[in-house]
């Protein structure tokens, strides 16, 4: 049976976290004499001489309707990032805990443990990036604390499926299994944050920062348990995300709609752009994607990067990640910014001397083999 005082690390358990001033009181009227503050007002435009709410309990009670979760069972964080980094504080201890990646996936999972002095574990995903299911099960040891599973994953675009996953939550009850939705809202599958009742050990991350289009604000979202939450609440910088970004995104909040026509514009897009990608005999395969990216392997990936690079279009050069051998990230544009792409993609003469080289349709491409450059 899972338990979540057994995966966290002894001191965290005792832990005595800050106080902030917002803590203490959490009115919103008074005389604020309690923060060191200027009382006298902010030097740019709008009022930002007051410290946040540390919680930002406006977000959350917005938002949990929508995601269908309490409240309570949110953490904010500056970006997926810090989540991903607290979670990995929280539950190993240096030099000798582990986590477990299925690459190619995030980099951040592996450079937060790399930061924090802990071992990774790395099984790869099959050659369709699937996850191994019984190669995970077996990789799986006592100091195993967090097992991270992108989906849709990042680079390959693909959901992970679902069986596998839940074969991991049920199997793995002394470690967190967190399931990175980033790129959910482009996929026609329901959230695992419907399943955060049913299963303790799992953990949801997703982000502002793709569908509803706030990069710039860096605000992740994490959801899990309300005991785990807690615990993040603890250990978390005492004001970690700024006023202006609680107010940005509670703007946004009133905007689903929005939102929604923005990923029908962007699902619309990627069709199109998918079936210009698989016209062009410089491509072997257009991977089937997901998310708001796709992953397409080309002739001469090296070649057809720099010359996109050399035009201004700017793409990811994926070919040196494990099983991504000659591809590039795309991520989906606006139809102007595709016309560019495929303007410039179609001006590449000679890219390779070999002219008998398969044709990428999607899910029925022939695949080549895939070697890992990694």
């Amino acid at each position: 049976m899972f338990s979540l005082n057994n995966l966290l690390r002894p001191h965290i358990l005792t832990l005595m976290p800050y106080s902030s001033a917002r803590d203490e009181y959490t009115g919103k009227e008074g005389v604020f004499l309690d923060a060191n503050e200027n009382p006298l007002g902010s030097t740019t435009t709008g009022n930002y001489n007051r410290y946040p709410d540390p919680h930002q309990w406006a977000i959350k009670q917005r938002l949990a309707p929508i995601k269908g979760v309490r409240p309570e069972q949110i953490f904010l964080g500056n970006g997926s990032d810090e989540p991903i980094d607290l979670l990995v504080r929280a539950t190993c201890t240096p030099g000798t805990d582990s986590i477990l990646i299925m690459p190619p996936t995030y980099g951040m999972y592996e450079v937060s443990a790399a930061i924090n002095d802990v071992k990774v574990t790395k099984v790869p995903l099959t050659a369709d990036f699937l996850v191994d299911t019984d190669a995970v099960l077996a990789a799986i040891t006592d100091t195993t604390k967090l097992i991270w599973l992108c989906s849709p994953n990042n680079p390959s675009g693909n959901l992970l499926q679902p069986e596998s996953i839940r074969t991991i939550l049920d199997a793995a009850q002394q470690s967190l299994v967190i399931v990175d939705e980033a790129y959910i809202d482009f996929a026609d599958v329901p959230s695992w944050t419907s399943e955060l009742d049913n299963y303790p050990n799992l953990v949801v991350l997703q982000t502002f920062s793709k569908a509803w289009g706030l990069a710039a604000l860096r605000l992740g979202m994490c959801f899990a348990s309300e005991e785990l939450i807690r615990i993040m609440n603890k250990i978390k910088p005492p004001y970690n995300i700024s006023a202006p970004t609680q107010a940005l995104a509670l703007e946004a909040l009133g905007n689903e709609s929005e939102k929604n026509g923005m990923v029908a514009q962007i699902l619309a897009e990627r069709q199109s752009l998918a079936d210009e990608l698989r016209a062009l005999p410089m491509v072997q395969v257009v991977h089937p994607s997901d998310a708001n990216f796709l992953l397409v392997q080309f002739v001469d990936a090296k070649g057809t990067f720099e010359y996109l690079i050399e035009q201004q279009v700017i793409v990811r050069d994926r070919s040196n990640v494990k099983l991504c051998d000659g591809c590039l990230r795309i991520s989906v544009g606006t139809s102007t910014e595709n016309e560019r792409l495929m303007a410039v993609l179609r001006q590449i003469h000679d890219v390779s001397p070999a002219t008998d080289l398969p044709l990428g349709t999607g899910d029925d491409a022939t695949r080549p083999e895939l070697v890992s450059n990694a």
